[in-house]
């Protein structure tokens, strides 16, 4: 299934394609049981230039918000996690390219898009998941630059970065225009990064608590400048991000879909090929369907990013694809684990780590519940309180 994509991008598509089945498969169920970072995935990535892909031109990238989601649908359809690597590393680009100053995009983007440096995101804190209006961390204005004070929750990526964005609150009364993203280096003085939190799922990409005890963040890393929306730059960075987590929603239903195909094929019972009973075909067609349809979704919301849609504009579509292709991952990834019987539950088989991931995905980077408020307050035309 093309959705028009170029020729360029089907040439993607066919090494991606390769790449996961010779190179990242193998290492899949290993990154899963360990829960260990996976540096040569990461070496292969950056290997392969694929950490480009979103970026402009400039940066050696092709500027396509499609052809990242189909770098992360491909890998993701074999390993979640190698394809995480790749949505960590995006998210903050995102923030960086919607309001970072000429300057900071000089700074910073190339060595992203190369993955020389890695960057994380810190928006959630421990009262304040999907709230950032109500984000604790405060921002208090010294000379030469701000002091950082707060705790925050769930930042993927943390011990592995060489910087973190993180979301403080300044002085400002408004609860809108007084958030601001501070670029903290992993070893700034006065930042600690806690303890690995052992996950259900996604567990080759460790995710941490951070405890910020007066850290300096001088001028030219308050991105955008002091006159910047903060809100807005996490609220752009968070639905440009979307699409691509949902990518990884399609690659999570269809690997879980290729597994169930490849053992009803090779399984008897009561004398006969499993692939043969009705039951199980009409599960295999639901999920061929739903897939098909979230990934339909996931590259029209794509496309039309890669057209020049932001904003208030994208929220809905970017939130409506979030949710339809992680829901989709769900359920395909418990219907797969169905198939599968007593060796779905079992540790040693892969299909169970699909469920968990699937799990994952419904909750992080706004819950499900949030993106059904967005597109919501689309549809009735309100201002969107819920990110």
């Amino acid at each position: 299934m093309h959705i028009g994509f170029t020729p360029e991008q089907l040439q993607l598509q066919t090494m991606l394609r390769r790449v996961a089945k010779e190179k990242v498969a193998p290492r899949a169920n290993d990154i899963d049981r360990t829960a260990q970072y996976p540096e040569d995935m990461f070496s292969l990535l950056c290997e392969l230039g694929l950490f480009a892909l979103p970026f402009p031109e400039a940066q050696g990238g092709t500027g396509s918000l499609v052809s990242a989601c189909m770098a992360i649908e491909e890998l993701g359809t074999v390993c979640y996690n190698t394809a995480y690597l790749l949505a960590v590393q995006w998210t903050p680009f995102g923030a960086i390219l919607a309001g970072g100053t000429d300057a900071q995009k000089l700074r910073l983007l190339p060595e992203l898009a190369s993955g020389k440096a890695r960057a994380a995101i810190s928006i959630t804190e421990p009262q304040s998941g999907s709230d950032v209006r109500g984000i604790t961390t405060r921002a208090r204005s010294v000379s030469g630059g701000y002091r950082l004070t707060g705790t925050k929750a769930w930042c993927t990526g943390a011990s592995v970065s060489d910087y973190i964005f993180v979301a403080a609150k300044t002085e400002s009364s408004d609860a809108v225009s007084g958030v601001k993203l501070f670029r903290v280096p992993t070893n700034a003085p006065g930042l600690k990064i806690g303890r690995k939190e052992d996950k259900t799922g996604a567990r080759g990409i460790p995710s941490h608590p951070l405890f910020l005890d007066d850290v300096l963040v001088p001028e030219e890393d308050l991105l955008g400048g002091e006159h910047s929306n903060g809100f807005r730059l996490v609220m752009d960075a968070m639905n440009t991000a979307r699409p691509l987590h949902a990518a990884r929603g399609v690659g999570l239903a269809q690997g879980a879909l290729n597994h169930s195909i490849d053992f009803v094929q090779n399984r008897q019972a009561f004398g006969e090929s499993v692939q043969n009973f009705q039951g199980i075909r009409w599960m295999l067609a639901d999920m061929e369907m739903q897939t098909q349809a979230a990934r339909s979704l996931v590259y029209r919301v794509a496309a039309q990013v890669d057209e020049g849609l932001t904003g208030k504009a994208l929220a809905p579509m970017a939130a409506a694809a979030k949710c339809f292709a992680t829901d989709v991952a769900m359920k395909v990834a418990i219907d797969a684990v169905q198939i599968f019987g007593a060796s779905g539950i079992s540790a040693d088989c892969p299909i169970n780590r699909y469920m968990r991931d699937a799990k994952v995905l419904q909750i992080i980077e706004g819950t499900n519940q949030i993106q059904r408020n967005i597109i919501a307050n689309g549809l009735l035309g309100a201002v969107a309180k819920a990110r």
